[in-house]
C-alpha cells in the first residue's frame, strides 16, 4: 500500500464491551504492554513497532459461540498463540480470567473464551 510510510502502525482490531478490561487481560496474558488507552478504546502492543491488537467499544455486543451453532453468531477469527507447555499454559489463561472451552477438537490445542468470550488457542510445540 503506497499510502503506507515507514512508522505508521497495523493491527487487528477486535470488538468488545469493556476494551480497557479484555486489553488488560491480554497485556497479562502475552505480557506485552498497554500502548494506548482512552473511553471506547485500548491497544496492546508486543513492541513499539507493533503488532497491535485494538479493542474497541461494542455497544449491544454479543460473544461468538463455539463450536458454531446455526443461527448463533459464529466466531469470525481467532487469536492463535504457540506455548511449549499446554497444560501450564492453560491453567495461567484461566488464572487470567479465560474459560476452558467445553469442545476441544485436537490433541495439541486448547480453545479457550476471553473475558469477552472471543475464542483464542494455545497451540502446543514440544520444540
Amino acid at each position: 500500500m503506497d499510502a503506507r510510510k515507514p512508522g505508521m502502525w497495523w493491527g487487528t482490531t477486535v470488538e468488545a464491551p469493556d476494551p480497557g478490561a479484555l486489553a488488560r487481560f491480554y497485556v497479562a496474558l502475552l505480557d506485552w504492554h498497554l500502548g494506548h488507552e482512552e473511553p471506547g478504546t485500548a491497544v496492546v502492543a508486543a513492541s513499539p513497532q507493533g503488532p497491535f491488537l485494538v479493542f474497541q467499544q461494542a455497544d449491544g455486543y454479543r460473544p461468538p459461540v463455539w463450536p458454531p451453532q446455526e443461527g448463533r453468531q459464529r466466531p469470525m477469527m481467532h487469536l492463535d498463540f504457540q506455548v511449549a507447555d499446554l497444560d501450564a499454559a492453560v491453567a495461567e489463561a484461566v488464572a487470567l480470567g479465560a474459560v476452558l472451552a467445553e469442545h476441544q477438537p485436537q490433541e495439541h490445542v486448547r480453545v479457550l473464551f476471553d473475558p469477552a468470550g472471543h475464542p483464542f488457542c494455545l497451540c502446543h510445540d514440544p520444540s
